[in-house]
């Protein structure tokens, strides 16, 4: 028997991203489409739910500095947690940080249109990981639901 169609593989950060990854923007509320007649009618935007595993989804761009094509380095993970997932880093430059990931899964996908399809996946993991220091060594991961004790 074959694997079934939306399998998600686990993978290893390093394994899928050995240069890392590049955190654009916030991590944002992955909404439901709403429509023209939904949104003059007042009613309130819904957050996607993962059928898999239950956990409301949050969605962030995120860039690979390993991928040599320009048009596929950029792309969305969505992470899977009952609250919104916080990076661990500082910014770099204004509105990008390094990230690791944790609790990665990779899910096998046709992209592209006629005949310039490729192979792609789409990522899901449940946070970020603790990140010790820069180039440093790695800490525990932490998931979206754990606190850094740090105050805000």
């Amino acid at each position: 028997m074959g694997i079934s169609k939306g399998h998600r593989f686990p993978v290893q950060f390093a394994d899928a991203f050995p240069l890392g990854l590049v955190l654009v923007g916030e991590v944002s509320p992955d909404t439901e489409y709403q429509s023209r007649e939904d949104r003059a009618a007042g009613r309130p935007v819904r957050q996607r739910v993962d059928e898999t595993t239950g956990q409301r989804q949050w969605k962030a761009t995120v860039t690979d500095p390993s991928e040599s094509n320009a048009k596929r380095a950029s792309f969305e993970v969505t992470f899977l947690a009952d609250v919104q997932p916080v990076p661990t880093t500082q910014e770099a430059l204004p509105g990008m940080r390094g990230v690791e990931l944790v609790g990665l899964t990779a899910e096998p996908r046709v992209s592209g249109t006629g005949e310039f399809k490729y192979q792609s996946y789409v990522y899901r993991a449940t946070g970020f990981a603790e990140v010790a220091s820069v180039g440093g060594t790695r800490g525990g991961a932490k998931s979206a639901g754990e606190s850094s004790g740090k105050a805000a």
